[in-house]
């Protein structure tokens, strides 16, 4: 009796044991499967602001907050856009200065707590740009996608599609630079944005998924007039890009391919958010069994549709080494193995889904460069 005692005590405490570590690695996954568009990823630390005076902001000193370039200024209730770092402007050791553009919502007031975000505009075209627009529905397989359209003069279309942390406010950074040469622009809201339609599971698949409705926004394009359409990703969006390259019925269409900050390995990408979750590096193994579990992630399909060997049009990488969340490394790879035709344009001191923000007139001038043989 005590021996079946003892047998059936020990059973309880390792299926205990095996429910807390699936449990954990659920918990853990979810920095991926949840991420909310809009919020800051973990990777990106909490700022405090210290002081607003006219033209500057001051705030918490962090290799974050002395990034170069031009970025929004993000908190609850609030965001603004700042400019480079004052270097002249006086400060105490423990903060940093920047040029305060604009306050473009809200009140930015000392003591907020901020994050940096690659979003600098909010709002819809018009409103944030002074751009004509239409507000479309795209017929998707779970309902009707949002999305905006700014009309241009070519017969090649942009179809963008923003990434992990973020919104379809986050392609307006390039959104003046692509109708200032004539290419009309579909701006597309997928799965799980704010008024599209929920994924079933309610999780997002980093793009396996999430394909197809950029897939019905190239349908789309083409029912209205594009001959052809260059797919425009950031994050998970050029992973989206990617599969619909290799996947979709109406590729031929598909003229070119920019993907900034590109997912190229979902699994990567996962650690890498858990780990600026602080979750424990044994957990890891859990998290990645866990998303495959929970969303049918498996490693074969995106390294499929990242093949350099199925590449068959031009595409632009835009990538550099300070992104923590989608390895530089994966992009490097890709280009050096398609070097017909794959251009990488390297961003130093960004952060994932900010290679624009680092040096936007360095950036325009890539893409307008590889836009142009595409008009």
């Amino acid at each position: 009796m005590r021996t079946a005692r003892a047998t059936a005590a020990a059973v309880t405490t390792a299926t205990g044991v095996l429910a807390a570590a699936i449990a954990a690695g659920r918990l853990v996954s979810d920095a991926a499967l949840k991420a909310p568009a809009g919020r800051p990823l973990p990777t990106e630390p909490r700022l405090t602001v210290h002081a607003v005076a006219a033209g500057h902001v001051t705030l918490t000193r962090d290799l974050a907050s002395l990034r170069p370039g031009t970025y929004g200024l993000a908190g609850d209730g609030f965001h603004a856009v700042v400019g480079p770092v004052a270097e002249s402007a006086p400060h105490a050791a423990d903060t940093v200065v920047r040029r305060l553009e604009r306050v473009t919502h809200g009140t930015l007031e000392p003591g907020a707590h901020a994050w940096l975000t690659p979003q600098v505009h909010i709002g819809d075209p018009a409103s944030a740009l002074g751009l004509e627009h239409a507000d479309i529905d795209v017929p998707g397989e779970l309902g009707g996608l949002p999305a905006w359209f700014v009309p241009g003069a070519r017969d090649t279309w942009v179809i963008t599609v923003h990434g992990l942390g973020t919104t379809r406010e986050h392609p307006m950074n390039v959104m003046e630079f692509l109708h200032r040469h004539q290419f009309p622009v579909l701006d597309l809201a997928y799965r799980g944005d704010l008024g599209a339609p929920r994924s079933p599971d309610g999780l997002h698949h980093l793009g396996e998924t999430e394909w197809r409705d950029l897939d019905a926004a190239l349908r789309y394009a083409v029912r209205y007039g594009a001959r052809r359409v260059v797919l425009y990703g950031w994050s998970t969006g050029a992973a989206m890009a990617l599969h619909a390259a290799a996947h979709c019925a109406l590729r031929e269409r598909i003229a070119g391919l920019v993907l900034d900050s590109p997912v190229l390995g979902w699994e990567t990408t996962l650690r890498a958010l858990a780990r600026a979750h602080r979750s424990p590096g044994f957990l890891m193994p859990l998290a990645v069994r866990a998303a495959q579990g929970r969303t049918g992630l498996h490693g074969d399909t995106l390294a499929e549709a990242a093949d350099p060997a199925g590449l068959t049009v031009p595409t632009l990488l835009v990538h550099g080494p300070g992104d923590e969340v989608a390895p530089w490394a994966l992009s490097r790879r890709l280009a050096a193995a398609r070097p017909d035709l794959v251009t990488l344009h390297t961003v130093d001191d960004a952060p994932h889904n900010a290679m624009w923000n680092a040096d936007p007139d360095r950036y325009e001038e890539t893409l307008r460069r590889f836009l142009t043989p595409l008009m």
